[in-house]
């Protein structure tokens, strides 16, 4: 190489880092304000979904095609990552608008996709995701929801729950048993309407954190479907699943970031303020290693979900492996520095008063949902073993 000359080896494009930038700049301006509220009153943040619409950053992994701003999954996860950092539950709208769609770009045919991605695109609906039910959590495979073929139509019989912005969102990505001798080669996968006939939905849950996002059951009682709102061919609905799951585990990642990095923001500002025994709490050995230990595990925690993001994108076939490893890693992270940010703000950051509590909470689902953190380490550890034993 000649003398002077560089070249960028390993950093985020310019076009990542810009992303980032306008993404934090509204959520400074938008967002953030109305993420104690939303906290404090358990109503889904409307302000920060308009914001985030009119700014493109509400479902920015949609294709240009289908009106969408065609963002990578890099730039995606940035997004996720940077909204997380100023509101964890607004950071579910982007989020779940991908979990939600995801298996139509998988698997959805064209019609589908035309028809359902556009208006997500546009602002105008958002997309949630139903796997889960009361008996049927990490061993999804045991659900019992059930779709039954009758003419031109499907009937959908069942309860789904645990799902985020259900009764906000328009649209669902239903799974349910169409052949019960197969297990898991008899679920297939169905779009249905907030509208349809037979939807209807439960309380919202009464949760730690989180609480601007709603948490619902899904009953479908009856629920008579057109055919051609099957996603794929029948009996892929589960492998639709977990290769959606590859892919948005990486968004749970991102997530789990944001939380941290603003968990650590506030807690550098405070200990720098922070006066104890004349002179300022950062200054404390103490206290500067435990600044250490955060920031060195929320950089590696980046890394990682970057890395996997990578891999999504281009749909790598180590994936599966990455995409839960940065899940569980960012998310063990994440609470681990949320909870030291408290600690370093003392009684106050026990308080309500101040927002580390609140990240504290929020943090603690990036380790249960979207497989919880002991699912990911099975899932890895038979990567790892894949073909060894």
């Amino acid at each position: 190489m000649a003398a002077g000359e560089s070249f960028d080896v390993y950093r985020l494009p310019e076009e990542h880092e810009a992303i980032r930038e306008a993404v934090r700049e509204v959520c400074a301006a938008k967002v953030a304000p109305h993420a104690a509220e939303a906290d404090e009153t358990g109503e889904f943040p409307k302000a920060s979904y308009d914001a985030l619409r009119a700014a493109d950053f509400h479902a920015p992994h949609i294709p240009e095609e289908y009106g969408g701003a065609g963002a990578d999954a890099l730039a995606t996860a940035i997004v996720i990552e940077e909204v997380a950092r100023a509101c964890a539950s607004s950071s579910l709208i982007p989020a779940v608008n991908k979990l939600g769609t995801m298996p139509l770009l998988l698997s959805g045919s064209e019609e589908l996709k035309r028809r359902y991605l556009t208006p997500v695109a546009a602002g105008e609906a958002m997309f949630s995701y139903c796997l889960s039910e009361p008996e049927a959590g990490s061993d999804a495979a045991s659900m019992t929801t059930r779709a039954v073929r009758d003419g031109d139509h499907w009937v959908l019989n069942g309860v789904k729950r645990w799902i985020t912005n259900a009764g906000v969102s328009e649209f669902y990505t239903v799974f349910a048993v169409t052949d019960p001798a197969a297990r898991s080669r008899g679920i297939s996968a169905f779009v249905v309407e907030k509208s349809d006939a037979g939807v209807s939905f439960g309380a919202p849950e009464k949760k730690l954190g989180i609480k601007g996002s709603p948490t619902r059951e899904v009953y479908l009682d009856n629920v008579r479907i057109p055919a051609d709102r099957i996603i794929g061919a029948e009996g892929t609905g589960f492998a639709t699943a977990m290769k959606t799951l590859d892919h948005t585990r990486v968004t749970i990642a991102a997530q789990a970031v944001g939380i941290a990095q603003g968990a650590l923001d506030y807690a550098k500002g405070y200990v720098a303020e922070r006066r104890q025994f004349g002179k300022a709490v950062a200054e404390f050995q103490g206290v500067q290693f435990m600044l250490a230990d955060m920031g060195m595990k929320l950089e590696a925690a980046r890394q990682l979900t970057y890395a996997a993001a990578g891999k999504s994108e281009r749909g790598d076939g180590d994936l599966t492996y990455f995409g839960a490893a940065a899940k569980c890693f960012a998310s063990d992270a994440a609470m681990e520095i949320t909870t030291d940010a408290v600690q370093l703000l003392g009684g106050y950051g026990y308080t309500r008063d101040y927002p580390v509590e609140r990240m504290m909470r929020d943090a603690k689902i990036t380790q249960i949902y979207e497989g919880t953190n002991q699912v990911q380490r099975i899932v890895m550890a038979r990567q790892l073993l894949n073909g060894i034993v």
